[in-house]
């Protein structure tokens, strides 16, 4: 099991030092592309749309756990270490700890040069909220909500597969996590169609979100952060959220940077309310969205350090 714990790490690595790999087609688009035709052929079908949905969602999961599967068995029977390669490869796409960064840094640098309608304009690449109103703190607050979020989407989630089921059980996470991004919504055109898509992305982040919450504690303690108030914040608020999974994560955050996630928010013209998440609002800046950066770089690498402590366990486990 170390073996694997190991290419997952190393791309993990490739993920933090470089960022997505430009040079290949990323995989997520494909299962992008994929999903729209899927859903133009079935929309044409006479099946109910949730069976309709339902066969969409089988089909991106089965077609993009297999179309990796056949590309490490095809790179392995040339070489062991083509293989391997290959792995990693697939692995590195899954992950986004970089990404994440470079999208709140490109919020950051706006905020620190008093640019604030620029700052809203980068901030709507990450929300999809209305952001033309929001002012500085909303913007941070924004920002840093998102980086809560996907750090258990883009980083711990994946992480948790891949050392589970290797790089197929990565990219079986990323195909759910595509499907809920293209069809997981609530209104009359998703509602029955997008049923199936939303309820297997909850039950795959069901247990990374909660593992996370543990990453983000001891990423806030070596960051000398509010500890205690994470787990006030998640006990209080976690389960108030929309989501079953999301508010584990934001709440985490909230309670560290000591900040309040929720309220009102406008989506194309419409006003929602969301649970306060967070047991203390002080004042945010941009300081605040640093803050929030940081602490998803160290949950990613406790995550990971929690992964391969496992792996070796496991291992010796099996040696005795």
């Amino acid at each position: 099991m170390i073996d694997g714990a190991l290419l997952v790490f190393a791309a993990f690595l490739l993920d933090l030092l470089l960022g997505d790999p430009r040079r290949f087609p990323h995989p997520v688009r494909g299962m992008g592309w994929l999903a729209a035709k899927l859903e133009s052929i079935f929309r044409l079908s006479p099946l109910p749309l949730r069976i309709s949905g339902i066969a969409v969602a089988l089909l991106l999961v089965g077609i993009s756990g297999a179309a990796a599967w056949l590309m490490i068995a095809a790179a392995s029977a040339l070489h062991p270490y083509a293989g391997t390669f290959v792995s990693v490869l697939i692995l590195w796409s899954c992950f986004a700890t970089r990404d994440l960064e470079r999208h709140a840094l490109a919020v950051l640098t706006p905020l620190l040069n008093g640019d604030l309608v620029e700052a809203r304009r980068k901030v709507s690449w990450m929300v999809g909220r209305d952001t033309e109103g929001l002012d500085t703190e909303g913007v941070v607050l924004a920002a840093a909500e998102s980086v809560a979020e996907n750090t258990v989407d883009g980083v711990t989630a994946p992480m948790f597969y891949a050392l589970l089921f290797g790089p197929v059980g990565a990219v079986v996470f990323k195909a759910a996590s595509t499907l809920d991004s293209s069809f997981g919504y609530k209104n009359d055109r998703y509602r029955e169609f997008g049923w199936a898509s939303a309820r297997f992305d909850d039950l795959l982040n069901y247990l990374p979100a909660r593992l996370t919450v543990l990453a983000v504690a001891l990423g806030a303690m070596a960051g000398k952060m509010r500890v205690f108030d994470i787990f006030k914040a998640v006990n209080k608020g976690a389960g108030l959220h929309e989501s079953p999974n999301a508010g584990f994560p934001e709440a985490a955050f909230a309670g560290a940077l000591g900040v309040r996630f929720g309220g009102a928010r406008s989506y194309s013209g419409v006003v929602k309310h969301a649970p306060m998440l967070g047991v203390e609002e002080e004042k945010c800046s941009p300081d605040t969205l640093r803050s929030a950066v940081g602490l998803m770089k160290r949950t990613a690498w406790f995550f990971i350090g929690g992964g391969l402590a496992f792996s070796v366990a496991v291992d010796l486990l099996i040696v005795t």
